[in-house]
């Protein structure tokens, strides 16, 4: 009898052990990057500070030729003056340094797909009641090759790429 004759077992745990679950994870990998090449994951961060706090900042990640935006996020006090289109500018340059063709994000927020359709991105998928009475919206932008860099300037915060580090953040 060979190894796959067997009938496995099949378990279900909330806090799966981390063997299992990295078991999982290193396998599909594997099998992802032989049928379609290395993923080449580079993470980033982009972080605004305004008075030494950090007042926004946008993380990410590129792989496989694109890049995802993982979180971004304003201080409520910095909204609407143009803070976010900046970091999402920031990310589109990083992402164009890198080679990418094109960015993608998802949100929760009606009013997050809004501002990233407003920066160019269109919807390309949606789940509605994910989560409940609300929907998750997947957004992408392609890159054209030489695109420039987006934003509104705003002279008082400094902004930075860096490495994924422990700052904290600006409370209210």
């Amino acid at each position: 009898m060979g190894e796959c004759d067997d009938i496995p077992s099949i378990a279900i745990c909330d806090d799966a052990g981390q063997g299992a679950a990295d078991c999982v994870a290193s396998s599909l990998a594997a099998e992802i990057a032989a049928a379609f090449g290395k993923r080449d994951e580079r993470p980033f961060s982009i972080v605004a500070e305004a008075g030494g706090a950090v007042v926004g900042g946008l993380n990410g990640s590129s792989h496989w030729g694109w890049c995802y935006i993982r979180h971004l996020w304003v201080h409520a006090g910095w909204r609407r003056r143009g803070l976010g289109a900046r970091l999402l500018g920031a990310a589109q340059d990083l992402a164009q340094g890198r080679g990418c063709a094109g960015l993608y994000v998802d949100t929760f927020d009606a009013g997050a797909a809004l501002f990233y359709e407003r920066a160019g991105f269109t919807i390309f998928g949606k789940i509605e009641g994910f989560p409940p009475g609300h929907t998750r919206t997947f957004l992408q932008q392609l890159l054209a090759a030489g695109g420039e860099a987006r934003g509104v300037p705003c002279t008082d915060v400094r902004m930075e790429v860096v490495e994924p580090r422990g700052i904290e953040p600006l409370t209210s």
